[in-house]
């Protein structure tokens, strides 16, 4: 471990990685699995009825899928029947024609030179079908039914030797063995990696020959039910890892990581440390690729039960750079150490980072803090209603300062105006009022509503609108409307307001 410490920091001090350790659930009883740790399927097929013929139809791959012992058995039995039977022909012809009394006649030709019972009719078939030949045991031309029997017993030789040397052949090369030399971790963890929470497993090859386009995938053994009522046995899902961005699609030299991002497509959405405990489950990996030195397929397995998931667990690393080469250290391939990891599943963190912040809390406006006018009407990005009564004339401006708090009252119980921009402040004025004090009150609370709505139009537009002057007041109670006999709006107004407009 100090070597490790030293060559990968202390971000890679083992804290423990014995499972039973670290782990405090309690003790499960071992559940049937689909898949064995060594890859074999753990399933028996019953009951075929009449379907059995199918394995006879494909007798050549049924021979091959046979086990070793099955196959020298049917190999032996083959050879030896085949000869016996051929042997019997070749003395059942020296039988028929009486060659078996007249061995040592030399003036007397059997079809079959030196052929008088069957321990000699045997090696005469064994030397013809292996082509060995000794030269003591012939077929001579006054026998045509041995010429035919010697061309059956050829062809039927050949059949047989290309069947059964074929199917041994096949069996012996056979890319199994080759997955014994392709390594799978014993263990799945789950921890954070680049900010999410990811379901790792470690794959590595043994051998320095590489597999060709070797590529990864995962299938996830879970039973469940549907909403309508249907009962899935072990129904299979996939489990993405890396299909979209070419992660599947490994390059195995050295031991490689691999990862399942656990996200709202995940079957282990709502996954979290706890339901782990509770969970029934078992991820299938399956590991395919070309074999360099035959060209053939070659398919690893194994499988992951939810016992054998750790959770806040992390691989230990296995690769040192040496002198010039990287050596990888498979006495750590299959040990991890703890690293924080939330032990709440990906749906409650989301739901937790999608909760609503509260907003900022709004206090009531007081008299005594700063200007009724900025604090009820001030807007952002656009001028304060104090910014257009500085264009105001002097006039003005002193009755505004005078008379701001009897402005508010009045505006109170004003009915609503319509809004019109800023550019307006300096020379609008309202409509007749009754006396001179109702004027300047009445001027103040347009100017505070202006100031309010000032936002509608841009700073441009409030430089370059021209006033449109209102008639004078009519004495009375209430307000008349403008005289539409009126040549200049301005004339109507009174004399002093009439001085004002002209120094402004």
């Amino acid at each position: 471990m100090s070597t490790i410490r030293r060559k990968f920091g202390e971000d890679y001090q083992v804290v423990n990685t014995n499972r039973a350790m670290s782990f405090s659930a309690p003790a499960k009883r071992k559940r049937q699995r689909f898949v064995e740790k060594n890859g074999r399927c753990n399933v028996q097929h019953g009951n075929l009825g009449g379907e059995t013929s199918r394995y006879i139809s494909d007798l050549f791959t049924t021979l091959v899928d046979l086990k070793w012992r099955w196959n020298l058995l049917i190999f032996l039995l083959t050879y030896t029947v085949a000869w016996l039977i051929m042997a019997s022909m070749w003395w059942i012809i020296a039988y028929i024609r009486g060659d078996l009394g007249h061995g040592h006649d030399e003036s007397y030709t059997p079809c079959v030179a030196n052929v008088h019972n069957f321990p000699s009719a045997f090696l005469f078939f064994i030397e013809t079908e292996a082509t060995i030949g000794y030269g003591y045991r012939y077929i001579t031309e006054k026998c045509p039914e041995g010429i035919i029997l010697f061309l059956f017993q050829s062809l039927l030789g050949s059949i047989v030797d290309a069947f059964l040397i074929g199917c041994m052949f096949i069996k012996m090369s056979q890319p199994k063995k080759r997955a014994e030399t392709l390594m799978f971790s014993q263990d799945a963890v789950i921890s954070q990696r680049d900010g999410k929470l990811c379901l790792m497993f470690r794959v590595g090859n043994l051998r320095n020959s590489h597999m060709v386009s070797a590529q990864i995938r995962c299938k996830l053994i879970k039973s469940r039910q549907t909403p309508e009522g249907e009962f899935l046995p072990l129904d299979q899902r996939e489990l993405d890892v890396g299909f979209g961005t070419g992660a599947d699609q490994l390059f195995l030299v050295s031991p490689l990581t691999i990862c399942h991002e656990i996200n709202s497509n995940s079957p282990f959405f709502d996954l979290s440390q706890r339901s782990l405990m509770n969970e029934q489950f078992e991820i299938v990996v399956i590991l395919e690729g070309i074999v360099e030195t035959t060209g053939m397929t070659c398919q690893a397995r194994t499988s992951y039960t939810e016992d054998e998931v750790l959770w806040g667990h992390r691989f230990l690393p296995v690769m040192s750079l040496e002198e010039g080469f990287f050596r990888v250290d498979y006495s750590q391939f299959h040990n991890t150490f703890e690293v924080p990891t939330p032990p709440y599943s990906v749906k409650e963190q989301d739901e937790k980072s999608s909760l609503p912040s509260p907003g900022p809390v709004l206090s009531p406006t007081l008299p005594g803090d700063h200007s009724r006018r900025e604090r009820i009407f001030s807007l952002d990005g656009v001028p304060h209603t104090d910014e257009s009564m500085s264009r105001l004339p002097s006039k003005f401006q002193r009755m505004s300062s005078k008379n701001g708090k009897e402005v508010l009252k009045t505006g109170s119980s004003q009915a609503p105006e319509k809004a019109s921009s800023t550019g307006d402040l300096p020379l609008r004025v309202l409509g007749s009022l009754v006396g001179q004090a109702d004027v300047e009150n009445h001027l103040q609370l347009k100017l505070l509503k202006l100031g309010s709505e000032a936002h509608t139009q841009s700073a441009g537009e409030l430089e370059h609108h021209r006033l449109i002057p209102i008639p004078a007041p009519v004495p009375g109670p209430s307000l008349n409307p403008l005289p539409a006999s009126s040549a200049r709006p301005e004339d109507n107004l009174p004399p002093k307001l009439r001085r004002m407009n002209a120094d402004h």
